[in-house]
């Protein structure tokens, strides 16, 4: 529905589905502590001010929640993400749902996060066979990529595609609302795309399409690569045209406002058998893609039965390292109150979540981090029924493997037992 009184014609119905999609995803309160549930009591009423804004041209956006998340690196650093208001996520919605239908038809076939019918499994998969195919491998890391893009020369992308002036109005609102800290400390922003914003991947992507994609099949137009957000792979014939593109990149990158980390960007050789070049002194033979730990491995060949040396995918040793650290900080001997389905109950979205993402590839590699985990239900087991004998343990647990009572029981064809070793 439109009205004809004010500036910008914006469809209610369009508010209202963005709502949905919101209220659908969660999420936490903003900087106004007005959370889903709050909104949800008297969604109408402030639907209605927040359509009636946008058409006016009088909505502005609310400061940025600041909220640190810490990082995984054993250095103690921490992630910044910035939370927008309920309704500045609904506001923010709105435009995803009107640009990315435009969009995300004209983005590069090998762009694959954050898009419709495109997954981390797709990006992996397409890697995967061309590092057996290709036998270097630039792999890229955008330093600080989400914090540094510049406002100027993301405007200016977002002008060459978005013809409303409304949109364009308030995506400057978007980027240039200030961050404020639970202390009230306030960050002007001359910079960057808040992580926690609606719109914020949408415009990750349109700018990156620009800077890298449409870039790379321009000048190295034979030169496969696979893009998730931030997270580039390149795939190159030779060392010298790896070195001699990712000296490109870098240019193109600073010309952008963008640096290639110095110390996390690498060159990879990827070493199998039968690869007719042998692995160059100072050059990697492994690298980290999307949670998943690409290197040589053993297998099986199918055809004659005999093992062989090949470059494929498994869950990472840094993704096994923070599994086993999630498990270990649930404590899960301490729900002695819990019954075995219960428990059951509570972990199965983990477990579930863990081995439907990690188990795309070698899903044999998962044994050793649920083993973990089943070291931890015996240690329940023998608090909860107040065993004394590890053996008797041990026995109580296989009952419950053989009933299939915890998620990946079943999950895992092969699983480990509760010492580690398949069985």
């Amino acid at each position: 529905m439109q009205n004809n009184n004010k500036p910008f014609q914006i469809d209610k119905h369009l508010i209202y589905q963005s709502w949905l999609s919101v209220k659908e995803n969660h999420g936490a309160a903003g900087i106004d502590k007005m959370d889903i549930e709050t909104v949800n009591k008297d969604y109408k009423t402030l639907l209605y001010k927040l359509w009636n804004r946008m058409s006016s041209g009088s909505y502005m956006a609310s400061p940025i929640k600041k909220v640190a998340i810490p990082k995984n690196d054993g250095k103690g650093s921490v992630r910044i993400l910035g939370i927008p208001t309920v309704l500045d996520r609904v506001a923010q919605t709105a435009v995803v749902k009107l640009l990315e239908p435009r969009l995300d038809p004209k983005f590069d076939q090998d762009s694959y996060g954050y898009r419709p019918n495109k997954s981390a499994h797709d990006a992996l998969a397409q890697a995967r066979g061309r590092c057996l195919k290709i036998p270097y491998v630039i792999d890229l890391d955008i330093k600080g990529f989400f914090d540094n893009i510049p406002h100027d020369k993301l405007m200016e992308i977002v002008e060459e595609f978005v013809p409303e002036i409304w949109i364009k109005l308030y995506i400057k609102r978007w980027l240039t609302a200030n961050m404020q800290d639970f202390k009230g400390n306030i960050t002007e922003r001359t910079k960057g795309l808040s992580q926690g914003g609606a719109i914020s991947p949408l415009l990750a992507n349109s700018y990156l399409d620009v800077v890298f994609d449409k870039w790379m099949r321009s000048e190295f137009a034979r030169i496969p690569f696979e893009r998730y957000a931030d997270d580039i792979i390149v795939h190159c014939s030779t060392l010298k045209q790896a070195q001699y593109i990712l000296d490109r990149i870098k240019e193109r990158m600073r010309d952008y406002g963008l640096e290639i980390h110095p110390d996390k960007t690498k060159i990879v050789y990827c070493n199998k058998e039968q690869r007719r070049q042998a692995q160059p002194q100072g050059i990697d033979n492994k690298f980290d893609f999307l949670g998943y730990g690409f290197k040589t491995r053993s297998t099986v060949n199918k055809l004659t039965g005999e093992m062989i040396n090949t470059f494929t995918p498994a869950i990472s040793d840094k993704a096994k390292t923070k599994i086993k650290d999630v498990i270990r900080s649930l404590k899960i001997y301490n729900y002695t109150s819990c019954s075995e389905k219960d428990l059951a109950k509570m972990l199965k979205s983990k477990i579930t979540g863990w081995i439907n993402y990690y188990g795309k590839f070698r899903k044999s590699e998962l044994y050793e981090v649920f083993a973990v985990l089943n070291n931890a239900i015996v240690k329940w087991i023998k608090k909860k029924y107040k065993i004394v004998s590890i053996k008797t343990a041990y026995q109580k647990f296989e009952e419950l493997k053989r009933a299939k009572t915890f998620a990946h029981f079943i999950l895992l064809p092969q699983m480990v037992n509760a010492t580690g070793r398949a069985g």
